[in-house]
């Protein structure tokens, strides 16, 4: 079965974004082989705000060619014909995305209700967090309150340069 994983940058103080989504203080190292970690993928599943931002000019698509699935209520799927928006209980999206025979992991590339909401209904595989050394003070957090949190279970971790800590635990 594909797997459904969380893998996110996060400041030393739990934020996933600046209070208006931003992500400009996410340090570069060059010893993360992007290429690599995007090779694990070939679905994407993330929330209205976070497809939002990936529209901006000049904003970095690692999507491009990969299935993507947006959950919104709001936007017009007839306006983004690339991409599946969907209005749909994400619980029962993912599952059936998990399920497919064929096909590698999905990345659970953005938003931290969207977290929530997959983390509450249990079908959330590995969460993978690349802890920066900076401390936002505020922003969008990595998990907002909820029903509950599972007990994970630490299955690599490596300290990068850049002070970047790798952390990948399973739940």
């Amino acid at each position: 079965m594909r797997r459904l994983r969380l893998n996110v940058a996060m400041s030393l103080d739990g934020f996933i974004a600046t209070p208006d989504g931003g992500y400009d203080w996410i340090p570069m190292d060059p010893t993360i082989d992007f290429d690599a970690l995007f090779a694990g993928f070939d679905t994407f599943v993330m929330g209205r705000k976070t497809f939002m931002a990936m529209q901006q000019p000049g904003a970095m698509d690692p999507t491009a060619g990969r299935d993507v699935v947006v959950f919104s209520r709001t936007l017009d799927p007839a306006a983004y014909p690339k991409v599946r928006i969907t209005g749909e209980e994400p619980a029962g999206v993912v599952h059936e995305l998990k399920t497919r025979t064929a096909g590698k992991d999905i990345w659970l590339f953005g938003g931290g209700q969207l977290f929530r909401t997959l983390l509450d209904a249990g079908i959330v595989d590995a969460v993978e967090v690349a802890v920066c050394p900076i401390m936002l003070s505020d922003g969008i957090p990595l998990l907002p309150p909820g029903v509950h949190s599972p007990r994970l279970t630490l299955t690599t971790h490596r300290v990068l340069p850049s002070g970047i800590v790798m952390l990948e635990y399973a739940t």
